[in-house]
């Protein structure tokens, strides 16, 4: 008496071997499902990438995250730390008011720029990682337009230069700068010079009237009794799904933001439209699909009956008869789903030359990872089992006496 493997492998052999001898049913069954998986893997790899490159592109543009303070107010050092330990905020820097955040910078053979933008920054600030935000109070990190308008380059030096009117005369304040790092333009176009908290809080005094030695300043009034007042803040949300409760929670504060928050709910609506369609195709599909699969089994079973008959005859028992049917349902699957795989991979490549170089699509438009196409053959194949088993039920059911005597 043959063992169970060996029984086990002869049932496979024979499952297989009657599926070449009908090769031409198996070809039709197998592109029946080919039919409904090409076409699903190509509109959830539309899908996936079209939404995928545009939240990358949100995620990659830290200013997608930035929560700017409209208008000025008065706070102090306790409502900035409550901003910074927010769960939502991923950085938070005090500003000060909006004159106090220009000065000139004076680079080497003259050249200057005027009124640029002097911005704080510390560690976690997004527009700067990478660069670097371990600033002391004589370091700076310069936009690119300021590097190239001032001729320097990181290891440079360039003059921060103000100026104020004390008591009538004219003062000028200045401190020489080390260049750390040069931030690439596409995160910061306008010229504009990024330095420690406590610089700016030293310029914005320096135009109140008070003494600021880091300035060369040394009339005026003391600071000793000063405490950091300011006028909004650098805001940034730890992420993309934050911005929308942090913006909310300052405006129940009264304070009006501008943010990107009507970019970002359209990339979220275009998720949530796309989705539905998916959803719904795909189950119109896979429902189309389990009825022809279904019909296409029954019936194959109606025209082997006489074959079940002999499997049975030969010492095949009603499970090992159920197991020719689900065995021969799982290989038609993985057929239909390679030849799926296959078409999905062509239209995709023709989807990525045409539409891949238009500037409203980016770099590629259509796109699955491994882990979808994984989940794709699972799909498969679960459907192709179940429908088989409906099939597998009818088989056990097979006498070999009541089909023998057909012959």
């Amino acid at each position: 008496m043959p063992r169970w493997p060996e029984r086990a492998r002869l049932l496979a052999q024979l499952a297989l071997a009657d599926l070449w001898h009908d090769r031409k049913v198996s070809l039709c069954v197998a592109a029946a499902l080919m039919a409904v998986v090409a076409p699903l893997l190509l509109l959830f790899g539309l899908k996936y990438g079209v939404v995928s490159q545009l939240q990358a592109q949100l995620l990659s543009d830290p200013r997608n995250l930035e929560i700017k303070l409209l208008g000025s107010g008065n706070f102090d050092s306790q409502w900035l730390q409550a901003l910074q330990q927010r769960p939502e905020t991923g950085f938070a820097v005090g500003l000060t008011r909006s004159l106090n955040t220009q000065a000139d910078l004076l680079g080497e053979q003259g050249r200057f720029v005027e009124n640029a933008e002097v911005l704080p920054t510390g560690a976690g600030d997004p527009l700067l990682a990478g660069v670097g935000t371990d600033l002391a109070a004589d370091a700076a990190v310069l936009s690119a337009a300021s590097a190239e308008r001032l001729g320097v380059s990181t290891g440079g030096t360039v003059r921060l230069r103000i100026q104020r009117r004390l008591e009538g005369q004219p003062q000028r304040g200045e401190l020489r700068l080390e260049v750390r790092a040069v931030l690439p333009a596409q995160r910061f176009a306008r010229p504009g010079v990024f330095v420690a908290p406590a610089l700016l809080q030293q310029l914005e005094r320096f135009r109140d009237g008070y003494q600021t030695p880091l300035l060369g300043a040394f009339e005026g009034a003391e600071q000793a009794q000063l405490s950091p007042r300011y006028a909004r803040a650098r805001l940034y949300a730890r992420d993309i799904d934050s911005v929308p409760s942090l913006a909310r929670w300052l405006e129940s504060q009264h304070l009006e933001t501008s943010s990107r928050l009507a970019e970002i709910e359209n990339v979220k609506a275009i998720n949530h439209v796309l989705s539905v369609i998916f959803a719904v195709i795909a189950a119109a599909a896979l429902c189309g699909c389990t009825a022809s699969l279904a019909g296409a089994f029954l019936a194959n079973i109606e025209r082997k009956r006489r074959s079940l008959a002999l499997l049975r005859l030969m010492g095949f028992q009603r499970g090992a008869a159920a197991g020719f049917i689900v065995l021969q349902a799982l290989t038609l699957a993985l057929l239909g789903y390679s030849g799926g795989l296959l078409g999905y991979l062509a239209g995709s490549t023709l989807f990525d030359r045409l539409l891949g170089g238009a500037q409203a699509t980016g770099a590629f438009v259509c796109h699955i990872t491994p882990w979808h196409a994984l989940a794709a053959l699972l799909l498969a194949l679960l459907v192709a089992a179940l429908v088989a088993l409906t099939g597998a039920a009818r088989a056990i059911n097979i006498e070999p006496a009541e089909s023998l005597r057909e012959l």
